[in-house]
């Protein structure tokens, strides 16, 4: 890959792309270039800023993700807020990335592509009996809604009521989310009728 040589111009670029959101390869391969040869700097501009930088070059994505606090280092405030999430969102997000993980395990399309009724259906199973299935439907249309806006579920154009999993979810679902999760779900159980939204948290 040919590195970029007006590094001048490229690189407040690529950190205010960065700063906007996630950086895609397919979106702007220039830039995700000009990342990759900067990337290093990159790392150095974002650290005293309490922030890191994290590349995924197999599904063509980067961000910046708030890093750990280091033991004894002075406290400094998020630049990256964390969102909570109610129980049938972070449900969703840890299903959608169980899908990932299947995609993954069965090397062919890497796609993940799933049609409304089929995310109905893997919601249903995990929430209270209904007799009004309209209501039901509608309740886990607004869920799905919530987790496009996090970006990660993607309508289809041209394709009614079809979504393509994000990629980025590996990121953001992983082992200490899960037990972040967990934890929330034990303490609920130790409370008797407790309601369990707030179960999850994204950000980076």
């Amino acid at each position: 890959m040919k590195a970029p040589t007006d590094t001048a111009t490229s690189f407040p670029l690529v950190l205010v792309a960065l700063m906007k959101g996630v950086l895609w390869r397919d979106d702007d391969e220039r830039r995700w270039s000009n990342l990759l040869s900067l990337q290093a700097r990159v790392r150095d501009h974002v650290a005293p800023l309490g922030l890191a930088l994290e590349i995924d070059e197999a599904d063509g994505y980067a961000f910046l993700r708030q890093r750990p606090q280091e033991p004894g280092e002075e406290s400094f405030p998020r630049l990256v807020p964390r969102r909570p999430l109610g129980f049938a969102v972070s449900l969703l997000l840890v299903l959608l990335r169980k899908k990932v993980a299947e995609s993954d395990a069965g090397g062919g399309d890497r796609r993940v592509v799933l049609r409304k009724e089929d995310l109905v259906d893997l919601v249903r199973q995990f929430l209270p009996t209904t007799t009004n299935e309209a209501k039901l439907v509608d309740q886990i249309g607004a869920h799905l809604n919530k987790v496009v806006e996090l970006g990660f579920l993607r309508p289809l154009r041209g394709r009614d009521e079809e979504y393509e999993v994000v990629r980025l979810i590996k990121a953001f679902v992983d082992a200490e989310w899960l037990e972040r999760l967990l934890a929330v779900y034990r303490e609920l159980a130790e409370a008797s009728g407790a309601d369990p939204e707030g179960a999850g948290e994204a950000g980076r």
